[in-house]
């Protein structure tokens, strides 16, 4: 890879890791990572510090003073958070000479809404699928090539879910493959990546329901109604 193209991955990288990137960039910056062992290890940096940041920092809730002055420019829940200790980026370049602000980082939960972020995008015009076709032949090899994973594709027609396709998304700071189905008037996007995954929360009003399968963690999201979710998750199980 070029020198240029890796100087821009770098803001890309930095913008992707702030939750910054729509669903054009998230999808070249996959690309790029897929070719270049340079920027997937300067991904993983970024993902290390993030990770000593989150558990060497220590975290305080706001003072009652700083409550109070955001309560009189009129927001009504004042942003939790925490005191930072000076960082140091890079050769010897000062992130914080003195106390900083800064939100609470990124976590689960974090993940949880880009999951549900990347489902409302994708639902824009021309953004849900990559490879269009009910039928798992041919949306499975679609991914070949494109994911160092192969990705479960199942149809799930027969119990009310058709495949409508699938798409290369970024999340957890890794290409994921994502498989769209339909259910009604709904449509329910399964993210899939190595790992293990579990539980079911509402974020931005769609349920995000996440479960493991054959070493995958998997995670539906729709604004189906909660037992279409569990029937859906069920059905993905049971189904060879």
């Amino acid at each position: 890879m070029s020198g240029a193209e890796c100087s821009r991955m770098e803001l890309l990288l930095q913008a992707d890791h702030d939750g910054e990137l729509d669903v054009a960039a998230t999808a070249e910056l996959a690309a790029h990572l897929m070719g270049c062992a340079a920027c997937r290890e300067r991904q993983a940096e970024l993902a290390g510090l993030s990770q000593r940041l989150r558990s060497d920092v220590p975290a305080m809730g706001a003072s009652e003073l700083l409550r109070a002055r955001v309560a009189a420019m009129g927001v009504a829940r004042p942003a939790r958070v925490t005191s930072r200790r000076p960082v140091m980026w890079g050769a010897g370049l000062a992130l914080a000479a003195s106390l900083v602000l800064v939100l609470v980082p990124r976590g689960e939960d974090g993940l949880l809404d880009a999951i549900a972020a990347s489902h409302i995008r994708a639902l824009q015009p021309g953004h849900l699928t990559d490879v269009v076709s009910s039928d798992h032949h041919v949306v499975r090899p679609w991914f070949d090539g494109r994911l160092d994973f192969a990705p479960p594709v199942k149809e799930l027609a027969a119990v009310g879910f058709p495949l409508i396709g699938g798409r290369l998304d970024y999340l957890g700071g890794r290409p994921v493959a994502a498989l769209s189905y339909r259910r009604g008037a709904h449509v329910i996007d399964l993210y899939i990546w190595p790992g293990e995954a579990s539980g079911s929360e509402m974020r931005s009003g769609y349920r995000v329901l996440g479960w493991s399968s054959g070493g995958m963690r998997l995670w539906a999201v729709s604004d189906a109604e909660p037992g279409e979710m569990e029937q859906f998750r069920r059905s993905w199980l049971e189904m060879p």
